[in-house]
């Protein structure tokens, strides 16, 4: 058998087209390209050497890889480019929607004497494994790193703060006033302004245990309001205390181990049937009794109402009559009111808590925080006071959205330099860095008609168009129009920079 003809019916049953390929040449000698992968046997290698049993003839036959041929055409196949379901791209114009919002959280956190700071990303697991059935713990993104390590991409920041802190340990005079803005990863379900992915500022106080604390915060939040434009008419902010929980477990003589787990139950009330919440607490080992005390409490909308229950000696009612009162001299009394049934979904809190929310029930809550003076110990340290409290992008954007506030963040650029001959385009680039050397925004372009430019120039809304043109450029000018007015003037190449 000739080599053609064992080649063709080696190939045949593999390949579709190798039928036309022999018909075509079916006595040539000549070396074929074939349309697959193949390995060569080694000269003199055993039959077991090879991925598939042949005879002796065969066995110097080419032997085709299918998987390596399926990889190769799956390789050049179109990748999908839309991003991981829940994560987010940010062209130019959301780029600069988002540093707009970025900038007004750093403004207020700047008034409000607040210091930014910043943690990685990516943290130790155990930072974020906690007990009592927290949600959160069902979300995360966790793997082990190629060093053998439990990683998790952070879910939240206030325990990778609370690291921070340990960390400094006595280096930093209390109390501590930081901010940041971060990015954070959580698995769960998408709704309306919930993503598997986004940033948060956070505010925090560190070392203060008095009230002055949480009303420093709240007003935070208030001013970012109104400065965004949102009214207290839009928005409003609840507010409760654990205390008041926890106090309530006391009177029915539940174990203090329970706390944390009930908190986490309750905070589901609005998004589960009060039954389920009901059920819930029964199984976590709650009396009946306790379940319908809880219940009577979480129905409770006024301060007083607290204190007709706890009576006005109790811790949390002192704590709540001194937030209100501090929140009559700030100004923002209109914006805060009392709701029991808000105990917030992390463990760790364990004073007075706060979630912001919009008066239309459209959207879940803006942000949410409140005090965590015992999170320290969980990790193995003394415990400091601290509060602090969350603030998501995507939520207060679809606010924004709905009431019409987002504002129209357009590109701004200085000066647009353009040579109008080819040869002139060094001279161009010597004044289009001493331009930027005085710290102008400058684009520099070449190749394209004054059409083109002026729609350009618009579409950036430039504020100069600077030619640079042999005639002017011999005699040590450039041509400067202001797109504004359309004035156009010829200018000293050296005193372009100091032209308004």
């Amino acid at each position: 058998m000739s080599v053609a003809s064992s080649l063709h019916h080696f190939l045949r049953p593999r390949l579709f087209h190798s039928q036309n390929l022999f018909a075509a040449f079916p006595h040539s000698p000549q070396l074929f390209i074939l349309p697959c992968r193949c390995r060569i046997p080694r000269p003199g290698a055993s039959a077991s050497s090879t991925t598939a049993t042949t005879t002796s003839n065969e066995a110097q036959l080419p032997v085709c890889d299918d998987d390596e041929a399926t990889m190769a055409a799956s390789e050049r196949s179109p990748i999908d480019v839309n991003p991981p379901r829940g994560t987010r791209d940010f062209p130019p114009e959301d780029m600069r929607l988002r540093n707009w919002l970025f900038d007004n959280f750093r403004e207020i956190s700047r008034v409000l004497s607040f210091e930014e700071v910043d943690f990685p990303v990516l943290e130790s697991e155990a930072l974020f494994i906690r007990k009592a059935g927290e949600e959160i713990t069902q979300q995360l993104y966790n793997f082990e790193d190629k060093g053998g390590r439990r990683v998790v991409l952070r879910p939240e920041i206030t325990p990778s703060l609370a690291r921070l802190v340990i960390k400094q340990g006595k280096s930093v005079s209390l109390p501590l006033k930081w901010f940041t803005i971060g990015q954070c990863w959580r698995y769960e379900r998408m709704t309306r302004g919930r993503r598997r992915e986004h940033y948060q500022w956070n505010m925090d106080i560190i070392g203060i245990s008095k009230i002055r604390a949480e009303a420093e915060l709240i007003h935070a939040i208030v001013l970012l309001f109104e400065r965004l434009g949102i009214k207290s008419s839009d928005v409003g902010i609840k507010v409760s205390s654990r205390k008041v929980l926890e106090r309530v477990l006391q009177l029915h003589s539940m174990p203090e181990k329970l706390f944390a787990e009930v908190c986490v139950i309750v905070d589901k009330l609005g998004k589960v049937t009060r039954e389920e919440i009901e059920k819930d607490l029964i199984s976590a080992g709650v009396s009946t009794q306790a379940v319908q005390g809880i219940v009577e409490v979480l129905s409770l909308k006024s301060l007083s109402k607290i204190e007709e229950f706890l009576g006005s000696e109790e811790e949390a009612v002192a704590d709540l009559k001194k937030l209100f009162s501090l929140a009559e001299h700030y100004g923002y009394s209109q914006w805060i009111n009392f709701d029991a049934s808000v105990v917030r979904g992390l463990a760790y809190y364990n004073g007075i808590v706060f979630e912001a929310f919009d008066r239309e029930g459209k959207l879940r809550a803006i942000c949410g925080g409140g005090r965590y003076d015992r999170l320290l110990s969980t990790f193995g340290y003394d415990d400091i006071p601290a509060c602090g409290f969350g603030f998501g992008d995507a939520v207060i954007l679809e606010l924004l959205k709905e009431k019409d506030l987002l504002p129209d963040v357009l590109r701004h650029v200085d000066d647009i330099v353009l040579p109008l001959d080819e040869e002139l385009a060094g001279p161009a680039s010597k004044i289009a860095s001493s331009l930027r050397k005085e710290g102008r925004s400058v684009d520099i372009i070449e190749d394209k008609r004054l059409k083109w430019v002026f729609k350009h120039a618009e579409k950036i809304n430039a504020k100069r168009l600077i030619l640079v043109g042999n005639t002017e450029w011999q005699r040590g000018m450039v041509i400067v129009k202001n797109l504004a007015s359309r004035e156009e003037l010829q200018v000293k190449i050296d005193e372009v920079a100091s032209l308004s």
